[in-house]
């Protein structure tokens, strides 16, 4: 029993020291939310990647911590390295992805984009026309600050929550102002990348078939002919 013991201590040691070994080439899917960002993590997980999904960034407090501004205090816990691939948020924050490929200059980084009708459309299906997730830093993201500030001064049965779902603040009637905030997100990532380095960008479009194909080859991965994945349907 006791060299029973003894491995079984040896083998959680090995597999706790890869676990939390920094990997050097991370990948970062930076599209916003309700562009497949959980089919990708699929992908990556299929083939091989250390996936961090959306429940280990809420776990650890990922999306918090970047929205404060404390962004570094992610990148140097142990949890965040024990990952080499990552989606969903904080990672389409605004701004979060030239901090991304600046701290990690062997990163890739994937941006999936869809029909902007259709994706306005996904996010009122998403929380029933209300603000997904927590209101005050969908706000943040979505540039609705100031209609956030303006409700929690006048409003006293307006009672957002530092970092729980609340769901606080309706989308209705809001399309071209969301349209307008996610064409342009994508835009500065692609003219970021185009004024960088394209290399470590790969553009798709959610209606592309052929897409994790065309994913593999961006990061040499052998991806079978008829793999396809669709996580989330609405």
């Amino acid at each position: 029993m006791a060299s029973l013991a003894t491995g079984f201590k040896i083998i959680v040691k090995r597999s706790l020291k890869r676990l939390h070994t920094s990997p050097q080439k991370r990948v970062f899917c930076i599209s916003m939310q309700r562009n497949g960002t959980t089919s990708v993590g699929d992908f990556l997980s299929d083939h091989g990647y250390r996936v961090a999904r959306w429940v280990d960034s809420n776990y650890y407090n990922w999306s918090y911590q970047v929205s404060a501004g404390k962004i570094e205090l992610v990148f140097n816990s142990r949890p965040f390295n024990a990952y080499n691939a990552f989606e969903d948020s904080p990672w389409y924050h605004p701004g979060v992805y030239k901090k991304l490929y600046r701290r990690f200059p062997e990163s890739r980084f994937i941006l999936l984009h869809r029909d902007s009708q259709a994706w306005f459309n996904s996010m009122l299906r998403h929380s029933n026309g209300k603000t997904p997730g927590n209101t005050f830093r969908h706000c943040q993201i979505y540039d609705r600050l100031p209609e956030f500030y303006r409700r929690l001064q006048k409003d006293p049965n307006f009672l957002p929550t530092l970092n729980e779902t609340d769901n606080l603040m309706s989308l209705e009637g809001k399309k071209d102002h969301y349209i307008n905030v996610y064409e342009k997100y994508n835009k500065n990532v692609i003219t970021f990348f185009d004024q960088h380095d394209t290399q470590r960008l790969f553009v798709g479009r959610l209606e592309d078939p052929n897409k994790w194909q065309k994913m593999g080859n961006f990061l040499d991965l052998d991806v079978s002919a008829d793999y396809q994945v669709h996580s989330n349907k609405s």
